[in-house]
C-alpha cells in the first residue's frame, strides 16, 4: 500500500505548501486584510481533514477507484486554494 502513504504524503505536502504560501504573501507587506488569509489557512486545514479522514476510510467497495477520486479532489481543492492565494497580492 506505498500508493496509500504517498497519497497521504502529497495531501500533507500541498496544503503545508498552500498555507506556507499564505504566510508569505501576509508576512510581504501586502495590504489585505489578515482575515482572507486565514480564511484560506482554515479552509485549507479542513480539506486535510476531509482528506485524510476519506483515505483512512477502509469500508468503501472499490478502494482502488476510491483512493483515485480522493486525489481527484485533492487536485481540485488545491487549484481552488491556490488561486485564493494568488489573489490576496
Amino acid at each position: 500500500m506505498a500508493s496509500v502513504k504517498n497519497l497521504k504524503k502529497d495531501i500533507n505536502n500541498v496544503f503545508g505548501d498552500i498555507i506556507e504560501a499564505v504566510y508569505i504573501v501576509d508576512g510581504s507587506g501586502s495590504e489585505q486584510t489578515s482575515k482572507d488569509g486565514d480564511q484560506i489557512i482554515d479552509e485549507a486545514i479542513n480539506n486535510f481533514d476531509e482528506l485524510i479522514s476519506k483515505v483512512n476510510d477502509k469500508k468503501v467497495d472499490n478502494r482502488k477507484k476510491h483512493l483515485k477520486e480522493v486525489r481527484q479532489e485533492l487536485e481540485t481543492k488545491a487549484q481552488a486554494l491556490v488561486e485564493k492565494v494568488n489573489k490576496l497580492n
